[in-house]
């Protein structure tokens, strides 16, 4: 497919690649999955007095789901596995390092076609996906991440 027919034809959500702040622009690893790229209004009801048709509804500010990444389990010297065992292994000793992150949806010669920042990201959740004796899978973990805002740049 030639770059010609990449802005004609949606783009496919296969190919992406997430770049933390820490790892100065370098990907971290390969990820399976990327969720939580969504915002939303939050709205406040208002009875207005004596009319009794309708009541408004206001917008009250924009609010953001986690950021959830899914991907095989990383070695300790993972740049996104040394700052999660920062927050949830030593105990509060040290501050919690908030830092952007930046998921691009990629074309067929690497290069981005959409770009969404996520501004003062920490993660809030570290999980490992169930083991079994009968699957035949890669051991998965997630990491949830809460931040303050996105940008969709490209």
């Amino acid at each position: 497919m030639s770059s010609l027919f990449s802005n004609v034809y949606p783009p496919s959500a296969f190919y992406f690649k997430v770049v933390f702040g820490t790892t100065l622009g370098m990907t971290d690893t390969s990820f399976q999955e990327v969720s939580g790229m969504s915002a939303e209004i939050e709205t406040e009801t208002v009875v207005e007095g004596g009319e009794n048709r309708y009541v408004h509804t206001l917008p009250k500010g924009v609010k953001h789901p986690f950021l959830e990444l899914k991907r095989g389990i990383a070695p300790l010297t993972s740049p996104l596995v040394v700052w999660c065992k920062s927050v949830f292994e030593l105990g509060f000793i040290a501050p919690v390092v908030a830092q952007p992150i930046v998921v691009q949806l990629l074309d067929e010669k690497q290069l981005p076609l959409r770009v969404w920042s996520f501004a003062n990201a920490y993660p809030v959740k570290w999980e490992v996906e169930n083991f079994g004796s009968t699957k035949n899978e890669v051991a998965i973990e997630k990491i949830v991440l809460s931040y303050t805002y996105s940008n969709r740049l490209i």
